[in-house]
């Protein structure tokens, strides 16, 4: 008489498993059935065997306090702990999870955070079984012996043959052994539990992974005591059913338990289940032919005939009943890619791995902020992004005057809120991209992309707020108040903007007139009035009130401009930051007509004829003005004669150019008497001067276009009363080595600094 129950062991993501496990559930018929997992996950088997329940899918178990640790326990639907569940809803047995729970699981440091040395470990042992059975990893191993065994009691008894070698190899191993110690102990103190409850042994069919059980069936290991209970560590934490991907149960994604080929493994379970094995093998090769077909390239069905052929051909010389999936891939590759793996691979990735996704009835997604996710895309008519495909979104934010209702009028300006929202609180949903269009603010391109880390992004944003907009307004108020300085919250306003969250403008504004009064560098300044420029150059199109920056933006505005000259005090690598300040200041001032221009142009004139600033930002300065129209030709013509004048030191007069080069160079290119006086300027240089010279102008011409420097050869021709097409060739030319060396020592040209 049997005094232990039946125990199956099977593979995660076995289809074979699967199938072989439904038939012994037939055959045995228990009334309980026990399946690996957290047994305190028990309340989503009733969602998982919903009919509206389409898998892939996941149980996804997180903590309840920051930092959020999450455990994923994935099901596709040939998982045999699935078709588990399945059957005992079918037959009206009842179904139990019987591992860990989920917040002891996550109060376990080395859990799925997987303890590296265990890891090693066993892959350690996964190469050996590679060596010892020939084949090209333990994938195909497993799937040609056991994927393919011809009867449940083969694959029963190949599994826990498996299962066994590798628990017996790793036994010298010892890491991560406790673990397995306290998890086997909880296993069997779950079917105690059911044996007191009133279960006999034979009314009962564990389903656990093959490596456990052994573990299960030595009859000298003790369940779990009551006092070992108690020592398990705990956390609070919560649990939610969530869509999953084939791409994500890919070895690619990472996930230990997945299999590399997810939508090669349903069509095995679609044979199983139509009893028609050779069906894998014909839909795998007909699959990537009409993927090459579409693609444009032409793959006909006698190629595709000879790939079956050679598939079967190789799965006999490599001792299989069957062609598995590295002979199939082997077939397609020689007759389909004409030998060259590249010219299939893509083919080959989406009949492999494919691109579905699961779905879930209306309302099972256990955190709200979830369900204000899935109640926003219906809302907004985004439902059709919710795919594993990458798709483009273009978003027009200006009132749509051909509907009726308001709502209509707007969509895509909710959604760019909503989009935006998700931005802030980092959910990968969406990712912005550029628009085509120059300073369309009413434009938008968007990438849209469902994946699982998506989801799992929303759970961990369940920390911040019950909805999308909570969430992300209180992301945006811990930004603000941890922001180290005024351009940091002015970054907050933009995103608030862009949001539509007037709460957060109006908080992160009151914050940064706080900070504003305090002093402030001048990048810090420019910054800060870069990003309220652009949130004010969004006018109306976002309906938020953008007037109280305006006072803002005047007040940083004028005190950049007062000290700015004394910011130009400073040497090459400050001067960097100050040329993209003194743009940003610039940038701003022309958007907006309120700021001080009188004040700004002035203090352009300061550093523009200052002798004792850098003198790449007065060159810069000098730029400025001219495309602004302050400076005449007179005016250039002095500061140019002054600036590049015997006894001004090469660098200087070189760096003045530098920075005079950084704007405006069609009109710069067009005054010849700019080129006639760069000329007499370097000819008064010696040898050790113009080497001077030469480090800063190489970096003046370093990004001008060939057509800019043809309309330069032009002009210095002009002067040189030389062909200026000759002229063009010579500084266009390739540099020989000798002239690559020496513009290559440049680089160490030692300043005396």
């Amino acid at each position: 008489m049997m005094n232990q129950p039946y125990i199956f062991g099977i593979r995660h993501l076995s289809p074979a498993g699967a199938w072989h496990l439904t038939q012994f559930l037939t055959e045995k018929k228990p009334r309980l059935v026990l399946v690996e997992g957290p047994s305190d996950l028990d309340d989503q088997m009733e969602h998982i065997t919903n009919p509206m329940t389409k898998p892939p899918i996941a149980i996804l178990a997180y903590t309840k306090e920051a930092p959020v640790r999450t455990i994923l326990y994935p099901f596709a639907e040939y998982s045999p702990e699935y078709q588990a569940i399945l059957w005992c809803r079918k037959h009206h047995a009842e179904c139990r999870f019987m591992d860990l729970p989920a917040d002891v699981f996550l109060a376990l440091p080395s859990y799925r955070q997987e303890d590296s040395n265990g890891e090693e470990g066993r892959m350690s042992v996964y190469e050996l079984l590679d060596q010892k059975s020939g084949e090209d990893g333990h994938e195909t191993f497993w799937e040609r012996v056991l994927e393919h065994s011809g009867s449940t009691q083969e694959y029963h008894e190949g599994a826990n043959l498996f299962g066994n070698s590798i628990r017996f190899y790793e036994q010298d191993e010892k890491r991560g052994l406790p673990e397995i110690l306290v998890r086997e102990a909880y296993m069997r103190r779950k079917i105690k539990e059911a044996a007191d409850e009133g279960f006999a042994p034979e009314e009962i069919v564990v389903v656990t992974g093959a490596y456990h059980v052994a573990g299960l069936l030595d009859e000298t290991a003790l369940p779990m005591s009551d006092e070992e209970l108690k020592l398990l560590p705990r956390t609070q934490a919560n649990h939610t059913l969530m869509p999953y991907s084939n791409y994500r149960l890919s070895t690619r994604s990472g996930y230990g338990a997945g299999n590399k080929a997810p939508a090669y493994y349903a069509l095995l379970w679609e044979g199983l289940c139509g009893g028609d094995f050779s069906l894998p093998v014909r839909s795998y090769l007909s699959r990537i032919a009409a993927y090459q077909r579409n693609s444009g390239n032409p793959v006909s069905s006698a190629e595709v005939i000879e790939a079956v052929r050679l598939a079967e051909s190789l799965a006999r010389l490599r001792g299989s009943r069957y062609p598995v999936l590295r002979d199939l891939r082997d077939a397609a590759v020689t007759c389909l890619g004409k030998g060259n793996f590249a010219s299939v691979s893509l083919a080959v990735a989406d009949t492999e791995i494919g691109t579905d996704i699961g779905a879930l009835p209306e309302g099972v997604s256990n955190t709200s902020i979830q369900e204000d996710f899935y109640r926003k895309l219906h809302e907004l008519k985004l439902e059709k992004y919710r795919d594993i495909t990458a798709q483009d979104l273009m978003l027009d934010l200006r009132e749509n005057r051909s509907v009726s209702s308001q709502k209509a009028a707007f969509t895509d300006l909710y959604r760019s809120f909503f989009l935006h929202q998700l931005r802030v609180l980092q959910i990968s949903f969406a990712k912005p991209e550029a628009v085509k269009q120059d300073n369309a603010t009413w434009a938008e391109h968007w990438v849209v992309r469902w994946t699982p880390e998506a989801e799992i992004e929303l759970v961990e944003a369940a920390l911040k707020g019950d909805t999308v907009m909570q969430a992300a307004s209180f992301a945006l108020k811990e930004r603000v108040e941890k922001a180290p300085d005024m351009s940091v919250i002015a970054q907050v306003i933009e995103d608030a903007f862009t949001c539509g969250m007037s709460e957060a403008v109006m908080y992160a504004t009151a914050a940064l007139q706080a900070m504003a009064v305090e002093a402030a560098s001048l990048t810090e300044l420019a910054k800060t009035a870069h990003r309220l420029s652009v949130v004010l150059s969004y006018g109306s199109i976002r309906h938020l009130d953008e007037k109280p920056l305006v006072p803002i933006l005047q007040q940083i505005f004028y005190r950049a401009s007062l000290i700015l000259p004394g910011e130009c005090v400073c040497d090459d690598a400050a001067a960097k930051e100050m040329t993209t300040a003194t743009e940003q200041l610039n940038g701003a001032e022309l958007t907006h007509d309120f700021l001080d221009d009188v004040t700004w142009v002035n203090t352009l004139k300061e550093v523009a004829g200052r002798d004792d600033l850098n003198t790449k930002l007065s060159g810069y300065a000098a730029a400025i003005l001219l495309e602004r129209g302050c400076m005449d030709s007179k005016e250039l013509n002095l500061e140019v004669g002054r600036r590049l004048s015997k006894g001004v030191p090469a660098d200087l007069g070189a760096g003045w150019f530098e920075g005079l080069a950084m704007k405006n160079r069609y009109a710069l290119i067009a005054r010849l008497s700019l080129w006639e006086s760069l000329d007499n300027y370097l000819e008064t240089l010696d040898d050790e001067e113009f080497k001077r010279a030469l480090v800063f102008l190489r970096r003046a011409f370093a990004d001008f276009t060939a057509m800019e420097k043809d309309e330069i050869a032009e002009n210095l021709g002009e002067i040189w009363g030389l062909n200026t097409r000759q002229v063009s060739e010579k500084l266009n030319e390739k540099l020989d080595k000798e002239e690559q060396k020496i513009v290559a020592s440049l680089e160490d040209f030692d300043f005396d600094f």
